[in-house]
């Protein structure tokens, strides 16, 4: 989280730090679980890309400690709010069961049966219940790891495909550079190398969630996605300003192919698909020739429903998702400016960074003699 007066003004940048979370985008990921209800009988979680480590809080704190947060938590509110204003004979009763119900969660035991792995390049604190591991997810070698982390007690240390994981989640992106064009193909290249990592541990049924940047070439990697996914969308949240280009592609119901066979060491790419042959068999015009001599050729309807599919697997089509915005008008505007009170105290983030790439940097600029702004070496001269 930056502190730019921008972000400042930003109600989710100072709402995650009232609410203890490391960074913002953790509301991204409890809209879309309002939305798509993606914690639903889950149990094997991996988090990619995962560093500050927002999201594998919000999954620590949801599927490990069982508490409850956006719509859920806000349902319960109003139904501890309801029975509270009743009348003042259940207002007491309504008190209790309150503080019964807040007691249990507080003294509620975490669920011992959840894995969550967490992976990422960078450093990342330590979360309770989460397994953090520094690697490369382009690596043949990070599987092994990642199986050994689900299953501590495996002993396996091969690379092939294991389908163990209920959901793969993917907050990556790169660092933009203002060439939306470049952008959007790194941030796709990020993309499929998250797909790659998830096709081999997913389970058949799983889920895979993953940042994207909407171009004018999305649609065909939406139309990829759907024919290792059964249902694939693309959501915004509410907590997503409106101005970047950032989204999220939700699919459901993880369905590989006959014969597809996931492999790190030989990763699939954009521009070849997802390298799945089917033969075709060609089959000439059929040929008429009518009492008057002349001859009719029937080259069969576009829209047949068995050449879409045939076009999608060849990554010929443009096959469009459906986009839902997620959250509603009740929640903060990402976008918009809210005046700060007057007695507003600025809270410190919850998690600094613990090794930024501007680390040298700013030690270079407190050797100079401020923090911030302007150092001794380059004040402006004094003109009163």
């Amino acid at each position: 989280m930056g502190k730019s007066s921008k972000d400042k003004r930003d109600a989710y940048y100072r709402l995650a730090k009232e609410e203890g979370w490391r960074a913002r985008s953790a509301y991204k990921l409890v809209q879309l679980d309002e939305e798509f209800n993606l914690f639903e009988n889950v149990t094997r979680v991996v988090d990619l890309c995962a560093a500050p480590g927002s999201w594998s809080q919000v999954l620590s704190r949801v599927l490990i400690k069982g508490e409850k947060f956006g719509r859920a938590g806000w349902e319960r509110k109003q139904e501890e709010m309801r029975r509270y204003v009743l009348g003042d004979e259940n207002k007491e009763n309504a008190r209790e069961e309150s503080e019964i119900a807040a007691q249990k969660q507080e003294n509620k035991e975490p669920r011992k049966d959840v894995r969550i792995v967490a992976i990422d390049l960078q450093p990342m604190s330590p979360l309770e219940g989460v397994t953090t591991l520094r690697a490369d997810i382009t690596h043949p070698s990070t599987i092994p790891l990642l199986l050994r982390a689900l299953d501590p007690s495996s002993t396996s240390a091969s690379s092939s495909p294991t389908h163990s994981v209920d959901l793969v989640i993917s907050d990556g992106a790169p660092d933009v550079t203002g060439l939306h064009d470049l952008d959007i193909y790194v941030q796709s290249q990020l993309l499929w190398a998250a797909l790659n990592l998830a096709l081999c541990v997913l389970k058949p049924g799983g889920k895979f969630v993953a940042k994207i940047f909407r171009g004018k070439d999305v649609d065909l990697l939406l139309a990829q996605l759907k024919i290792v996914f059964h249902r694939v969308r693309v959501a915004k949240p509410r907590s997503s300003r409106a101005s970047s280009i950032e989204a999220f592609v939700v699919c459901e119901g993880f369905c590989p192919p006959e014969g597809f066979t996931a492999s790190l060491d030989k990763p699939l790419g954009g521009s070849a698909g997802l390298g799945i042959e089917k033969k075709k068999e060609k089959t000439e015009p059929k040929r008429t020739v009518r009492e008057d001599g002349a001859v009719e050729i029937e080259l069969g309807s576009e829209s047949d429903e068995e050449g879409q599919e045939d076009d999608i697997q060849d990554g010929g089509a443009r096959w469009i998702a459906p986009f839902l915005a997620c959250g509603d008008l009740s929640a903060f505007d990402s976008d918009a400016t809210y005046h700060l009170p007057k007695d507003r105290v600025s809270l410190d983030p919850i998690q600094p960074p613990t090794a930024p790439p501007y680390k040298r940097a700013l030690e270079m600029r407190k050797l100079a003699g401020g923090a911030y702004g302007k150092t001794k070496l380059h004040e402006h001269p004094d003109t009163t």
